[in-house]
C-alpha cells in the first residue's frame, strides 16, 4: 500500500474500511483536482498516474454534464473488460478514484460513495486546516 500519510492516517483507514466494505473494490487514490496525489491505497497501480489521469477525466465529465444540462456530476465510471475505475468528486478540491475488478458491486459502491465522500471531504478539510 503506497500512501503520503502513515498507515494509521485517519484518510488510509477510511479507505481501508471502504475495501472491506464493498465487493471487488481493489484499490483506491485521493488526488487533488488538478491530479497531485494525496493519499493511495494500492498495490498494483502507479498512484500518481492515477492521479493525474483521474482529474482529467472528472474535468472532462463535469464538462459533459454541464454541456448537456443533465445537473452537476455524480460520477464518472469507465467499464474496462476485466475491471471498473469509478471517480466521485470529493467537494471542488479533490476526488477518490476507486478501482474494482470485474465483480465489483457497482451498486454497494453506489450506496456507500455519499457518506464516504462527505468523511473524506470532512478529514481532508481537517488535515488540511492542521497542515
Amino acid at each position: 500500500m503506497n500512501a503520503l500519510p502513515s498507515a494509521n492516517d485517519p484518510v488510509t483507514e477510511v479507505l481501508t474500511a471502504f475495501r472491506d466494505r464493498v465487493l471487488g473494490v481493489s484499490e483506491s487514490v485521493i488526488s487533488t483536482g488538478d491530479g497531485l496525489l494525496v493519499v493511495a491505497d494500492t498495490d498494483s497501480s502507479h498512484p500518481e498516474s492515477v492521479a493525474a489521469l483521474a482529474a482529467a477525466h472528472l474535468s472532462l465529465g463535469r464538462r459533459m454534464a454541464e454541456q448537456t444540462g443533465t445537473g452537476p456530476l455524480r460520477e464518472v465510471v469507465s467499464r474496462g473488460a476485466t475491471g471498473h475505475v469509478v471517480i466521485l468528486a470529493i467537494g471542488e478540491r479533490a476526488l477518490l478514484t476507486v478501482i474494482g475488478d470485474e465483480g465489483l458491486d457497482v451498486e454497494a459502491l453506489r450506496h456507500e460513495a455519499p457518506l464516504l465522500v462527505e468523511r473524506l471531504g470532512t478529514l481532508l478539510e481537517a488535515n488540511s486546516a492542521a497542515g
